[in-house]
């Protein structure tokens, strides 16, 4: 066993103080990693069940192999990794804004290999600057297309880390992503509410097959059934 609570790292960064955790649970019997900003918590390694699940339904759209795959928000690397368990994925492309987050991985403070798979490569920036940018998501190769990417940022489409990120679920902003698409790719997104009416409206303006997975896990803290949502999309096929 380890020590019962460890703090890996302290940072002030450009969003706020960023913290990195390691507490042992004796509920579960493990280690589990936190990450804080600004004493919010924005991820917690006893919670992943929902971060896996992004990654297996957006890959689950696609058939074939040589996938090219973008996962906004690195955190943890619980999606990434999910994505990198798939034998379909030839390179993975993880955006993050936080170099912090970042450099975790590629020092080996956090669990899991993300950093070192040679498929994967950690991009610091603004994943939603980039997506209406014309250089798009992957600053090695300007204007390229992906057959899937996968958004694990703000709380969900309506509850923002800030208040910028707004004009990414709007009609115009959510058109910008499809254009980082191959036809027939797939955009699937992260949420801590409840599925959105509303939000499912405006998805549809620009992608089709649209629907919302409720994902649910267990919650041992609270001692209940906890639920998370992932929005699920494509864009038309070619042809």
């Amino acid at each position: 066993m380890s020590a019962r609570f460890e703090e890996l790292d302290w940072r002030q960064t450009p969003l706020g103080e960023l913290v990195l955790r390691r507490r042992w649970y004796p509920g579960v019997g493990r280690d589990v990693y936190e990450i804080k900003l600004n004493e919010e918590f924005l991820m917690s390694s006893l919670f992943t069940v929902a971060e896996e699940e992004l990654a297996h339904l957006a890959l689950a759209e696609l058939t074939g192999t040589g996938l090219d795959v973008v996962v906004g928000g690195l955190g943890l690397g619980c999606t990434a990794l999910s994505v990198l368990e798939s034998e379909k994925v030839a390179s993975l492309v993880v955006v993050d804004a936080l170099g912090e987050v970042i450099e975790w991985h590629e020092r080996g403070l956090l669990p899991g290999g993300v950093a070192a798979d040679p498929r994967c490569r950690l991009v610091q920036g603004n994943f939603f600057a980039m997506v209406g940018s014309p250089q798009g998501l992957d600053p090695e190769t300007p204007g390229r297309r992906f057959h899937a990417i996968i958004v694990d940022i703000d709380h969900s489409p309506r509850h923002f880390l800030h208040p910028e990120n707004a004009a990414f679920y709007q009609p115009e902003g959510l058109q910008r992503l499809h254009e980082h698409l191959h036809p027939g790719g797939v955009f699937a997104l992260w949420s801590n509410d409840p599925p959105d009416e509303e939000f499912m409206a405006v998805f549809a303006q620009s992608f089709t097959e649209v629907r919302a997975e409720v994902v649910s896990f267990d919650n041992p803290l609270q001692e209940r059934t906890s639920t998370n949502t992932v929005y699920l999309g494509r864009t038309p096929a070619a042809g």
